[in-house]
């Protein structure tokens, strides 16, 4: 049915971070360039969810440099995002072996950074299922091509050479940045999503990734010889 299906990382194909883990990080982010004591409302807008206009506001209070503090501030999340990973505190999901079954090209797309999407992909061995992934680049500008923005999406199915897509995620976000892209979406209704309400309409909702076996088709299997 779809040429290929691309999926988020974070909530998706791996459990999502804990918030005081990216708190802590944007803390050693500030510590690392010399100020000792931010306000933790300051902190706390920089570990996630931080817009180019906001994050220049916070830096020229400080004296800090954005890129360099951005720059930064990514490497310091990478780090503590690849180090749950390895103690085991940040783990695929169980139903992440559906996607062997899917008869599409398959890729990633997630606003988290390209350092981590790679390092986890890679740690738990799932990066061969993936003929593509993209997260961000350390950049300021990269703020404003985090989903809904389209822009790593459009990137990944260039890739892929897909007509028709699906793009999986668990955020609203996702279902816009799949909207902006013009392809369909399936909105995963994780344990942390169940009651979440949407403002706009995925083309599907979905409970597991065992559910996109019936909607995208099973890939065909070798018979015996």
């Amino acid at each position: 049915m779809y040429d290929a299906v691309v999926l988020d990382n974070d909530g998706v194909l791996v459990g999502r971070t804990p918030f005081d883990t990216l708190r802590e990080a944007a803390w050693d982010a500030f510590v690392s360039l010399g100020v000792e004591d931010p306000d933790l409302s300051h902190v706390d807008d920089v570990a996630v969810g931080v817009d180019p206009a906001t994050l220049t506001d916070i830096c020229e209070r400080y004296g800090v440099d954005p890129t360099e503090f951005w720059r930064v501030r990514d490497e310091t999340a990478a780090a503590a995002q690849i180090d749950a990973a390895r103690k085991g505190q940040k783990t695929p999901y169980d139903d992440v072996d559906a996607l062997r079954a899917l008869d599409a090209s398959l890729g990633v797309v997630s606003s988290n950074q390209q350092e981590t999407v790679d390092a986890l992909l890679d740690h738990f061995g799932l990066a061969g299922h993936f003929e593509v992934a993209y997260g961000r680049e350390p950049s300021v500008a990269s703020l404003s091509r985090k989903k809904p923005s389209p822009y790593y999406l459009e990137r990944a199915l260039e890739d892929l050479g897909a007509e028709t897509a699906l793009f999986v995620g668990d955020n609203e976000s996702d279902v816009r940045a799949a909207d902006n892209a013009g392809i369909d979406s399936a909105f995963l209704r994780r344990p942390h999503r169940r009651s979440t309400e949407l403002a706009c309409h995925p083309t599907y909702e979905i409970d597991d990734l065992h559910d996109l076996v019936s909607i995208c088709g099973r890939a065909p299997t070798d018979g015996p010889a």
